[in-house]
């Protein structure tokens, strides 16, 4: 059995935690440079106001108070979404994390087998731990538990596990909204009249091939209950990209740490290319052993100054993260990145009302040292660990909350 744990409205729920007035309002978390609404509140949601509109249509009702609006923190969300996962960690067997605000669980044995039961305590946990609320969905496949996990949300306990049988509930679901196919299918899916995830689960595999190769295909078996998908099978535009490894032996010194998070956050640059996609921070993280009982994860956060994907730059800022997670006279088993607040290469963005509209661009020095590693071996051309250093401006969060969790100065204050 899979579990899907994801926090509802990750950004809003992360806002609320330390600013209790927002709660039951009608909030939006905006992107960089305070452009567009990334985050909605449900009482947001219920007013129509789609996805990414422009905050500059919506100041008017900002201004009279129907409408309530903040910047993105990152460094809060990075850090809450690491608090998440470490209680996801106590009480499974596996996490494999997906996003900012998602990950896979596998279950711990459970005597009576009751899977419900086991997601309501952990929801429960999640929110006296961190303050987040989530949904939990249980399946037998990764594909399925998002499905459960969509029907879970919206439940009072928000839990809910796939029955046994859940050709009733394939069958509610549009095709297209199956996680992995995406809306590029929709009309080659409708031309062979594939409409729900049921007429998907059940069409021929030679039929799938065709449609949508071999991707479709492990998708339909992932419908049929067969677990098939790893990381490297997820949809072409991910919410996080994550890069991590063990150590074949223990890693005793700084240089080890240092080298180690380099390398990997340089993996998971070139992936952000491959998606044309941009990062906005990353947590880095690294599995230490204090005794010989076991070990444990510590986890910072890293947040660029402005969505890169180039590599020198992501070294430069997550180097001083990784130097910070040693401790001299413990051992290392494990390092790892997660980018994060990602958005498409190209964005157009509204620097301030007396800048020129600029584009995010995806970095021409690194698309061509991929290209000459992609001729001449993987990790022919790299980048010299200490980086080029980060651009001097940030991005405008003129609505900025406080980094509650990260910065000392801005605790909050119990008067």
């Amino acid at each position: 059995m899979i579990g899907l744990v994801d926090v509802n409205n990750c950004f809003v729920s992360c806002e609320r935690v330390f600013d209790r007035s927002l709660v039951g309002r009608p909030v939006a978390v905006l992107s960089n440079n305070d452009g567009c609404c990334v985050a909605r509140s449900n009482e947001f949601k219920a007013l129509g106001i789609a996805m990414g509109t422009p905050y500059f249509q919506l100041k008017d009702r900002e201004a009279s108070g129907e409408l309530v609006f903040r910047s993105s923190n990152f460094e809060l969300y990075g850090d809450m979404s690491r608090r998440f996962i470490s209680v996801l960690r106590d009480e499974a067997l596996e996490v494999e994390q997906y996003s900012i605000d998602e990950a896979f669980i596998r279950p711990p044995h459970l005597a009576d087998g009751d899977f419900a039961a086991f997601g309501r305590r952990l929801r429960a946990k999640v929110l006296r731990w961190t303050g987040l609320p989530c949904g939990i969905g249980f399946a037998p496949t990764k594909t399925l538990a998002k499905i459960a996990n969509e029907k879970a949300k919206k439940l009072p306990d928000g839990v809910w596990l796939l029955p046994d049988d859940p050709t009733e509930t394939l069958a509610s679901l549009a095709a297209d909204d199956v996680w992995g196919v995406g809306r590029r299918l929709v009309l080659r899916l409708r031309a062979e009249q594939i409409f729900t995830a049921r007429d998907l689960r059940d069409a021929p595999d030679d039929l799938l091939r065709a449609v949508g190769g071999v991707t479709l295909l492990r998708t339909a078996m992932e419908l049929r209950g067969e677990s098939c998908l790893d990381e490297r099978d997820y949809d072409a535009d991910p919410e996080s990209i994550t890069c991590s490894r063990s150590f074949g032996e223990w890693v005793t010194t700084k240089e080890g740490i240092v080298e180690s998070v380099a390398s990997f956050a340089a993996q998971a640059a070139e992936k952000l290319r491959r998606h044309a996609m941009l990062a906005s921070g990353c947590n880095v993280f690294a599995q230490v052993h204090r005794t010989a009982g076991g070990g444990e994860f510590v986890e910072r956060t890293a947040v660029f100054p402005s969505p890169t994907d180039a590599t020198n730059e992501i070294i430069a800022a997550v180097r001083p993260v990784a130097e910070a997670l040693f401790v001299p006279g413990l051992g290392y088993r494990k390092t790892g990145v997660v980018f994060f607040g990602l958005e498409k290469a190209g964005t157009v963005r509204q620097l301030d009302l007396f800048t020129t509209v600029a584009a995010a661009e995806s970095s021409p020095l690194y698309r061509a040292v991929d290209l000459l590693n992609a001729r001449y071996g993987a990790g022919k051309v790299f980048s010299a660990s200490e980086g080029v250093g980060a651009k001097s401006w940030a991005a405008k969060r003129s609505k900025l909350s406080r980094r509650a969790t990260t910065r000392w100065d801005e605790l909050p204050v119990v008067h």
